[in-house]
């Protein structure tokens, strides 16, 4: 059982870990969006986002999931529960979220913005709304 909770803590620092760059990453894509490819603060960025993704969020989000599965092999009577397929559900989502934010960080790194800013606000409260339910699924357990 030690290790099993050992696996967990990691999983949540990891999720932690990739929730900041969920988060952070289209702000950053935002105030690229307000500069011209070439000024110093359309490359700051575009250096700052590359690093983050790099270094961060998807590192993070691979390790979520490779913990997450082995939490599941250690515990497989997690199957039969229904707000672990709503959380796996939620967890889906906020990886098809993180693909969707890298590709469109390509376009506007690329000066081919296909968003505008006030969309990508707005899209960047989604990660921590997923978040949320998330936190509750696995703590409340509703069902």
């Amino acid at each position: 059982m030690t290790l099993y909770l050992w696996l967990k803590a990691i999983h949540i620092i990891f999720v932690v870990a990739w929730m900041a760059g969920m988060l952070i990453y289209p702000r950053y894509k935002l105030h690229q969006l307000s500069s011209q490819p070439g000024e110093p603060l359309f490359e700051t960025m575009k250096d700052a986002g590359a690093r983050l993704k790099k270094i961060i969020l998807t590192p993070a989000m691979l390790i979520v999931w490779v913990l997450g599965l082995a939490l599941l092999a250690a515990n497989t009577g997690l199957m039969s529960s229904g707000w672990l397929w709503a959380k796996i559900l939620f967890v889906v989502l906020l990886s098809g979220l993180h693909g969707y934010f890298v590709a469109l960080g390509r376009k506007i790194d690329n000066g081919e913005a296909s968003v505008t800013a006030s969309r990508l606000k707005m899209l960047n409260e989604l990660p921590f709304v997923l978040m949320v339910l998330i936190v509750i699924l696995v703590i409340v357990r509703p069902f």
